[in-house]
Parts: C-alpha cells; sequence; structure tokens
C-alpha cells in the first residue's frame, strides 16, 4: 500500500513542486493561525521533527499526515497542496487531480477539488478494488462526509459498525470517530466523496 502524494499524469518536477507548495503553506497557514511548531505538532498529532522536515520540503508525506496537517489547521488538502493563485472559477484538468493514495492492485483515491468555505469543503473520487480498504482517523468534531457509490458496493464502518452502500446509493456521516472505506464485493467499488471541515475558532 502506497500513501505518498501522487499523481496521475505529472512527472516527478511537478511532484516537486507539490512538496515545495505544501512546505510553504504549512508554514504560511500555521504562522497566520499563530501556532509554534510544537503547537501544530500537538494539535495535528504529528511528530515536531516530521513537521519540520515538511516544512523544508524534505518528505513526501503519507495521505493521513496531510489529513491530521489540513484538520488541524482547519484548511482543505487542496489549499495545502495549492501553488496557483486561482480565480474565482477554477477548472481542475481531469490530468491535474492528486493521487494520494493507491495500491498495487488498482484501488486509488483522488483529490478532484477543493475550496474553503469557510471550513474546508473537499470532493473525492475514489476506486477500491475487490478485498481492499482505506481506514481514516478520526477528523474534528462537526467533520460530515457524503459518499455516493456509482458502481460495486462499498462497506462502510463507523466507529466499528459495517453500513453496506450499494451502486446507486448516497450516505452520509459524522467523521469524528474512526471510519474505514472497504470493498468486500467481487468487483471495483467506484464512489464520489464530499468532506466538509468545520472552520477552526
Amino acid at each position: 500500500m502506497y500513501c505518498v502524494i501522487q499523481n496521475i499524469g505529472r512527472d516527478v518536477s511537478d511532484l516537486d513542486l507539490l512538496t515545495q507548495s505544501l512546505a510553504r503553506n504549512v508554514k504560511r497557514w500555521r504562522t497566520e493561525r499563530g501556532f509554534t511548531l510544537d503547537t501544530l505538532a500537538a494539535r495535528a498529532g504529528v511528530s515536531r521533527g516530521m513537521l519540520i522536515q515538511i516544512e523544508q520540503a524534505r518528505t513526501n508525506p503519507s495521505l493521513g499526515t496531510v489529513v491530521k496537517i489540513g484538520d488541524a489547521l482547519g484548511i482543505s488538502i487542496t489549499t495545502l497542496l495549492d501553488y496557483e493563485q486561482g480565480p474565482k472559477v477554477r477548472i481542475v484538468p481531469a490530468e491535474q487531480a492528486v493521487r494520494l493514495w493507491h495500491t498495487d492492485a488498482g484501488s486509488y483515491n483522488r483529490l478532484l477539488a477543493g475550496a474553503e468555505a469557510p471550513g474546508p469543503l473537499e470532493m473525492w473520487d475514489w476506486r477500491l478494488m475487490p478485498g481492499e480498504s482505506s481506514p481514516s482517523d478520526p477528523h474534528p468534531t462537526g467533520t460530515v462526509e457524503l459518499v455516493h457509490v456509482m458502481a460495486g458496493e462499498l462497506t462502510l464502518t463507523v466507529d466499528g459498525v459495517e453500513h453496506r452502500v450499494p451502486a446507486g446509493a448516497s450516505a452520509s456521516f459524522e467523521a469524528n470517530t474512526p471510519h474505514t472505506y472497504g470493498n468486500q464485493g467481487a468487483v471495483p467499488m467506484e464512489m464520489v466523496m464530499a468532506v466538509s471541515v468545520p472552520a477552526v475558532s
């Protein structure tokens, strides 16, 4: 299983650009929030050493780490990775969707778009191959996720309870408890997911 920042259709120089953007944006938003390295490390559950490496663009962090930092700062992953000052209307071409997790079997997720409205708002494209799953740590209280399954069947486990979401069905849940997206079926599962995180008070 791979959890590094990856891009579909981008080369190494673009990956470097994303790493540099993450470094710049983490430092910028940490400063804007008035957080020290120690404060952000404590809020995000990430080591101070990891934050230093990220801010110096010396590491390519896992999806889980990026999510924790975004949650702690109260901003979307899109904002953390953004290296363009976009207009009011921003079109994200298919080849520029950022892939943050994938497996050798073909499972992946892609961050399609995001905004600050007023808290982070993200839209994701997911594909899970049969027998695979992806766990997620709890998000801040008030975080809501909505999923719409387009193919296959999603096994959504929230706080230890399994829920089956077949193709054509949708689900919403409060994501401040551990949750897992899984595919226990025989065919690939495809879904679109929206995540709304409350603004940092």
